[in-house]
């Protein structure tokens, strides 16, 4: 593999950079007026970056170049990176001592507290819930909620949300439902509860009681800035915040720059988690009912379930992230019942947080994972999140059918011991394991360790900031590099970091040819939309197409939806599973645009009538695989028993007594009979037959 330097030289020598230069010449005025030199200008820059690479001198522009390759991900990171401080080259110059002052201001985020001046009013009083997953943390949290005269529920996921607020609700308690894309408004219209997504979380009402969950996401990369926002800006006077033991010191840091008072509530976990002293050797055949095995992408998931099914006869449920919500759920309820054949699981992280499952025992199948960037080993944080959905929940149906705790200690302590024995209660019992016994040492290691404390919260501009930011750079100043030279002069107190906007920054390039607001450009960059998803990218450019225009935000307008997906038959292919996925997150990129666009995507209801289309469409999916392997399975077990058969039905006919003799066959040559030559022997099992909507 070469080296990221040779990489690099190689993209600055075959690469954009030549191509900034018809940019330059088609943005005549980019700096504010017609360029005056723009040979010269372009020149001047190339020479700078080419000679910082040939020589690989330490400037300045060499480290943000060589950062963005080798931490950003590549040549697509060098590339925007060279965009950016092109333009930074071209437009910098322009600016004034004072423009450059004023840029510095607006770029000073070290004091967020005093963004939300309503709620620095606002006596308020922190309770901190920390203890590991069943705990009861969250429960003793939502107990308090569902006392108080008025609040609200913020989580990570709309399934959490969506929990909290049917709970509410069938408790007697009015309350509505918010996500981005989503809104159910219950009883009235006035109900004093809100269960919503932290993104959603309101900072302009007062409340009694505000419960914010998973507060270790506070630290997110990503999507940290949202816990920040809602820590620091929601107006309660009780402000409950769940989660791991490892966010204490920050959270008590950000405590005392608000003045606010502190109570923290530490909790035990209510059942028992083992870590096995032995994996599964990569022997899937030792896999048993209640199994979890954890694969951390799409395509392992899917190769796993057909892995096992073809293994062990079993059918398999999945849950992953970029599957439906809805269809998460309908798999954890056909994985939680008993009653079926959908005895084990094969899922992602995501089963980390939103989803009551029966997990009696998680099997890790490998413990590195892609961030984005690069293959990582998992921290400890992740892998007892995950870990710790073993043993979480149980059914009396699943707690009757198993054996006795005195041997499943055994199964724990003794590496000897049969990993196939059946799961008994013992108290709720959760394990942990690994199919390879390469990685069970690191788990092993991480199930005995604590997790390092988060050091920094996550913070993003507010919109506000990035407005009058924006305000310094000439019309035609593509917003990427607003949002670049933004960061670029931040100032952060050393208990904040700054959250990645990467996937904003992709975003603001790809719509930049439309003639949009600054306002507009912000709200379409913070949409839920993944350009790595295929079409939608061009999904993407027709929404803004539409903002833009104000107009052609029908739902049957935009010919970039594909529709006809819907009409076609259900099939085991996972190129299908994953064109109706994108469809769906297509789907619910419209919702979410329509309820900050609400004149331009006017069709909401049958946006939603068609999101529910594709999950149930999703769903038959996945359950005609499972049919299909099935069906599959039994007609290759039949050909292969069909000379077993003929020899059975043989030795019948001629040991079968004759004039009504009183000869028997013995009885383990009955048995070998009768499960061989079935009933329906005559008749195998037509495909059309099975109903893959269930």
């Amino acid at each position: 593999m070469m080296d990221p330097i040779s990489s690099a030289k190689l993209c600055l020598d075959v690469g954009p950079i030549d191509d900034l230069k018809a940019e330059l010449e088609s943005s005549r005025n980019l700096a504010g007026k017609e360029a005056e030199h723009p040979e010269k200008d372009f020149k001047e820059y190339r020479s700078a970056v080419v000679s910082s690479f040939q020589n690989s001198r330490r400037t300045k522009l060499f480290d943000s170049l060589y950062d963005a390759y080798v931490d950003g991900g590549g040549l697509s990171a060098l590339d925007a990176e060279l965009k950016a401080s092109f333009h930074g080259h071209i437009i910098s110059s322009k600016f004034t001592n004072a423009d450059i002052l004023n840029q510095s201001r607006l770029a000073d985020l070290r004091h967020p507290a005093e963004w939300f001046p309503a709620s620095r009013q606002y006596h308020r009083t922190i309770h901190l819930h920390v203890g590991p997953t069943n705990s009861g943390k969250t429960y003793h949290a939502l107990k308090k909620l569902e006392e108080a005269d008025s609040g609200i529920y913020a989580g990570p996921l709309r399934l959490l949300a969506h929990e909290v607020y049917t709970r509410l609700n069938a408790n007697g308690r009015e309350c509505n439902l918010i996500t981005g894309d989503d809104t159910k408004i219950a009883g009235s219209g006035k109900a004093p509860m809100s269960s919503c997504t932290v993104e959603m979380v309101p900072l302009n009402r007062q409340m009694d009681v505000a419960v914010i969950d998973e507060i270790q996401m506070i630290g997110c990369s990503n999507r940290g800035w949202a816990w920040t926002t809602a820590v620091l800006g929601v107006s309660a006077r009780e402000l409950h915040l769940c989660g791991e033991a490892r966010v204490v010191p920050l959270i008590r840091q950000l405590a005392a720059s608000t003045g606010e008072k502190l109570e923290i509530h530490q909790y035990e976990r209510l059942s028992p988690l083992k870590t096995m002293m032995s994996s599964l050797n990569g022997d899937l055949k030792r896999l048993r009912k209640g199994d979890c095995v954890v694969v951390f992408s799409r395509t392992g998931i899917h190769a796993m379930k057909n892995e096992i099914e073809r293994i062990t006869g079993k059918s398999v449920a999945v849950v992953y992230g970029s599957l439906p919500p809805e269809t998460r759920a309908q798999q954890a309820k056909l994985f939680n019942d008993p009653n079926n054949d959908y005895d084990i699981l094969v899922a992602s992280d995501a089963i980390g947080m939103g989803l009551n499952l029966s997990i009696k025992r998680i099997v890790f199948e490998t413990t590195q994972k892609h961030d984005g960037k690069r293959k990582m080993t998992l921290d400890v944080s992740q892998i007892k999140q995950i870990a710790g959905r073993a043993g979480r929940y149980r059914t009396a149906e699943q707690s009757n059918a198993e054996a006795s705790s005195d041997k499943m200690a055994a199964d724990v302590t003794d590496p000897s011991i049969n990993v196939l024995a059946p799961l008994p209660p013992a108290n709720n019992l959760g394990l942990v394991t690994t199919l390879e016994h390469s990685d069970l040492s690191v788990i092993q290691h991480a199930m005995e360790s604590e997790a390092r404390p988060l050091k920094t919260a996550g913070i993003i501009p507010p919109a506000s900031i990035v407005q009058r930011f924006s305000a310094y750079f000439p019309p035609q100043t593509p917003f990427s590099y607003v949002l670049h030279r933004l960061n670029e002069l931040t100032r952060l107190n050393p208990r904040f970091h700054l959250c990645e906007q990467r996937d904003q920054t992709r975003l603001a390039d790809l719509i930049q040819p439309m003639n949009l607001t600054i306002n507009d450009r912000l709200i379409i960059c913070a949409a839920p939309a993944s350009l790595r998803d295929p079409g939608m990218p061009e999904i993407v450019k027709k929404f803004a197409q539409c903002v833009a225009d104000q107009a052609g935000g029908g739902l049957l307008d935009i010919k970039e939806f594909k529709l006809e997906i819907l009409d076609e038959d259900s099939t085991p292919d996972r190129n299908c599973l994953r064109r109706l996925e994108t469809l769906h997150k297509s789907i619910v990129l419209y919702l979410w645009l329509s309820f900050r666009f609400s004149g331009v995507f006017k069709d909401r209801p049958l946006a939603t009538h068609v999101k529910e289309l594709v999950e149930e469409k999703i769903e038959q999916g996945l359950a005609y695989t499972a049919a299909s392997y099935m069906l599959s399975r039994r007609q290759k077990d039949r050909e292969r028993s069909e000379p077993m058969r003929t020899f059975l039905r043989n030795v019948r006919g001629k040991l079968a007594p004759r004039g009504g003799g009183g000869f028997a066959l013995p009885l383990s040559w009955e048995a070998k009979i009768n499960d061989h030559i079935l009933p329906s022997d005559a008749d195998p099992p037509k495909q059309e037959a099975v109903d893959t909507s269930k």
